[in-house]
């Protein structure tokens, strides 16, 4: 269904709520929070301009990492505010709450044209809640409601849908940004009726996550092709041993219905079939998260579709690289959601970014729609330089794939219809 958006909305003088996906990497330098990769921030540029340039005053609301209701100084969006005022090359005021007397103050003396960046919406635990008394407090400021934060439209939290229903509710309008609008028509539209061949790439670690996603997809993809470590669990059900590499050992059911559908529908179902595998070694160290480093060591490629006792499978080999490389080739849309293996070691990565180069070949050469589903599989793009050569990358990884499942995300449902 065809949701209003900020093309449609007249915005001279009106207090627009942005909803945002600020949730940006940051590390600490010199006792600063830093932002290290601002492309969250850069992609929602053409809708604040837009809305700028029609004279809106513009309230802009995100969440940053999880503070679980309490004010972590180190999850502000105070930087943010600094580096959204940089790239717009014009003020942005801070607000250091998101409701109350303060910021409504502030929006009060607004002019058209004006932004101001609301601090974090996680400092209350009501957001996640979707407490009606919070989302009462977040729309006091908002007399229209604009939604292009599509990374966090899976949730019914009070800013992604509380807001909307009470701005909509007063007879005020709820749009999608250009982004938000981009996702639904890529995501939604692309797919609905793909140009065929439909080629899916799918990895990632676990078949659990992506089984909604297989199953759905299976009725309209001509190919899928498999990597990461759910490969295994796929194998196992095949009766293969696979090692020491990370299986669903319960989802091997799951895998055997997936298998059997793709039969029955005629639809070709890549499994590798060789890999590059290593000896995992525990050690010692302790990653940023508090997990156990593992080492790996004696890499190496096998094409035996046993994978050795000692070992675990890490990456897709050679000869299934060419394999699915020639797959892609023919394809006149591509939905690549998960990578092929551990590519944050280089080690590992030349399967992914040998499926990325064929994406990219394809798309510029072969004129192919590619899609790339969120997540790790934009990182890996990015890592491979290779995200200006595919036709969308989406911002929304959980979104992304509860999109692709065919789930309503309440983010979209609570949006105006056309």
């Amino acid at each position: 269904m065809a949701k209003l958006t900020v093309r449609d909305l007249n915005v001279q003088g009106k207090r627009v709520f942005v909803r945002v996906d600020y949730n940006v990497p940051l590390e600490e330098k010199d006792g600063q929070m830093v932002i290290t990769d601002a492309t969250r921030i850069v992609e929602t540029l053409p809708t604040l301009r837009l809305l700028i340039g029609q004279g809106a005053k513009l309230i802009l609301a995100a969440h940053l990492g999880r503070p679980k209701g309490k004010r972590e100084a180190t999850m502000s969006l105070r930087p943010v505010a600094a580096e959204l005022e940089r790239l717009l090359g014009f003020p942005v005021a801070f607000a250091d709450d998101c409701i109350g007397p303060k910021v409504e103050q502030m929006v009060a003396v607004m002019k058209p044209g004006d932004v101001l960046l609301l601090e974090n919406v996680r400092y209350y635990n009501e957001e996640e809640a979707n407490d009606p008394a919070f989302a009462e407090n977040l729309a006091k400021v908002a007399d229209v409601y604009v939604n292009d934060a599509f990374g966090a439209a899976h949730r019914a939290h009070a800013s992604t849908e509380g807001v909307a229903r009470l701005v909509a509710k007063r007879g005020g309008q709820c749009a999608a940004g250009l982004l938000m609008e981009r996702e639904l028509k890529f995501l939604g539209d692309e797919l609905d009726e793909p140009a065929r061949p439909f080629v899916v790439i799918l990895g990632g670690a676990k078949v659990s996550d992506k089984i909604q996603v297989i199953d759905r997809l299976l009725e309209k993809a001509d190919a899928l092709l498999i990597g990461g470590a759910m490969a295994y669990t796929f194998r196992l059900a095949q009766g293969y041993k696979t090692g020491k590499s990370l299986i669903e050992p319960d989802k091997t059911d799951t895998a055997q219905a997936a298998l059997a559908k793709a039969k029955q529908r005629g639809v070709k179902f890549l499994l590798p079939v060789d890999d590059v595998v290593a000896v995992p070694v525990k050690t010692d160290k302790l990653d940023k998260k508090g997990k156990p480093v593992i080492d790996y060591q004696n890499v190496r490629v096998s094409a035996d579709m046993n994978c050795p006792d000692d070992a675990a499978g890490l990456d897709i080999g050679p000869a299934t690289v060419k394999a699915y490389s020639e797959e892609v080739a023919k394809a006149k849309t591509i939905l690549w959601n998960g990578p092929m293996g551990l590519f944050e070691d280089k080690r590992f990565a030349e399967g992914t970014f040998a499926v990325a180069r064929a994406v990219a070949e394809v798309t510029q050469t072969g004129g192919a729609k590619s899609i790339i589903g969120g997540g790790d599989s934009v990182k890996a793009i990015n890592k491979a330089k290779l995200g200006d050569k595919v036709t969308f990358m989406s911002t929304g990884g959980g979104a992304s794939l509860e999109f692709l499942e065919g789930r309503v995300l309440p983010g979209v449902a609570a949006l105006s219809d056309k």
